[in-house]
């Protein structure tokens, strides 16, 4: 699985991470969302589910 963020979208609620710290952080320049692995590990999956959900701009997409 993988996950993509649209930055053009992404404004830095920050939502991600505080749903899933594990999988989602903040860029230092502009706390916009960072994504912390090429490839979601699979214990991470939900968690990465959780975070996308969680986007109140609809930033994140899930890619199975």
């Amino acid at each position: 699985m993988q996950v993509e963020v649209d930055l053009g979208k992404c404004v830095g609620h920050a939502q991600c991470f505080a749903a899933a710290s594990a999988v989602y952080d903040l860029s230092d320049e502009d706390g916009t969302c960072v994504i912390r692995y090429a490839e979601i590990p699979s214990a991470h999956e939900a968690e990465a589910r959780h975070g996308a959900d969680a986007c109140p701009e609809r930033a994140i997409t899930v890619i199975p």
